[in-house]
C-alpha cells in the first residue's frame, strides 16, 4: 500500500464568513487557522477543508468543468445515521441520498452551490463484484433505517473522518481517463453511461469524473469561484503540482 490518498480540498468562495459558518455548522469542521483571506477546517489534527475568500469571483457556472462534490467519508453507519438525525434536525436541505452498494451516501450543496456528499463505506469484502472488478449501482436509500442507528445527539464529524473522495466534472472522459490514470496512477475501478470512478489500491474511488452537466467545456474561465485545487497526499510527488485538461489543479502533499 502506498499511502496515496485525498488530503483536503480548497475552494474560492466569495462570502468567506458566510461559508465558514456552513460548514462549521452544517458539517462540523472545526477551524484550523488562516489569515484575513483564507480559512482552513477540519478535523483531529487533519485539515479536510480550506476556504480562499474573492468577494469578485465570479459565480461558479455549473455547466462548466470543476468540482462535482466533496465527499466527506464518515468512520461508521452509526456517525452517518447521526448527522442524517443533525441535518433533520437543522433542516439542512438535502438533494440526494442513495445506497451505491459500496457505500451510503447523502447528498447537499453549500450556499454556493458546491456539492457534498457525507458517506460511509461497506466493509470491502461486502462490496458488489462483478467478474472481480467493483460494482456500484444508486438505488434509494432508507433514511428511516439509517436513523435508526443513531444512538447519541451529533457533537461534530468525527476526529477520524477524512475527504474521502472527490468527483469532478469534466469537458471529456477520454481526455479525464488518461489524465487520471496516466498523471495521476489511479486505476479505473468502475465506468457508467457519462461517468468513470478511480481509484488506488483497489478502493472503489478516490476521484471520479463525468459529463452529466459539462460535456465537452473547455477550460474553466479564470476568475469563477468553486474548485480551487485538489490536494493529494502522496510523498514521492510533495511540492508538485500539475493541472487536468480543464484547469483543475492537483497538487501533492
Amino acid at each position: 500500500m502506498d499511502g496515496r490518498e485525498i488530503d483536503h480540498v480548497a475552494l474560492t468562495v466569495r462570502d468567506l464568513p458566510g461559508m465558514e459558518r456552513f460548514y462549521e455548522t452544517a458539517l462540523g469542521l472545526r477551524p484550523m487557522g488562516g489569515d484575513g483571506a483564507t480559512r482552513r477546517l477540519g478535523t483531529g489534527s487533519r485539515v479536510l477543508m480550506e476556504l480562499r475568500g474573492d468577494p469578485a469571483a465570479m459565480p461558479q457556472d455549473p455547466s462548466q468543468a470543476g468540482l462535482f462534490h466533496t465527499a466527506f467519508l464518515l468512520p461508521s453507519r452509526r456517525d452517518l445515521a447521526e448527522w442524517l438525525r443533525h441535518a433533520a434536525d437543522t433542516g439542512l436541505h438535502l438533494t440526494g441520498a442513495s445506497d451505491h452498494g459500496v457505500s451510503e451516501a447523502i447528498y447537499l450543496d453549500d450556499p454556493e452551490g458546491n456539492g457534498i456528499e457525507v458517506y460511509r463505506d461497506r466493509a470491502p469484502q461486502d462490496w458488489p463484484r462483478d467478474k472481480g472488478r467493483i460494482r456500484m449501482f444508486t438505488h434509494r436509500l432508507d433514511l428511516n433505517d439509517l436513523a435508526a442507528e443513531a444512538q447519541t445527539a451529533w457533537h461534530g464529524i468525527a476526529a477520524d473522518a477524512t475527504v474521502g473522495h472527490v468527483h469532478l466534472q469534466v469537458g471529456d472522459l477520454r481526455q479525464a481517463d488518461g489524465f487520471f490514470q496516466d498523471e495521476l496512477g489511479l486505476d479505473l475501478q468502475f465506468q457508467a453511461s457519462g461517468g468513470g470512478w478511480y481509484g488506488w489500491n483497489g478502493y472503489h474511488h478516490h476521484l471520479a469524473g463525468n459529463i452529466w452537466n459539462s460535456r465537452n467545456s473547455g477550460p474553466s474561465p479564470q476568475g469563477m469561484a468553486g474548485l480551487a485545487e485538489v490536494v493529494i497526499a502522496d510523498p514521492a510527488r510533495a511540492g508538485h503540482q500539475i493541472t487536468d485538461p480543464w484547469g483543475t489543479r492537483f497538487r501533492f502533499a
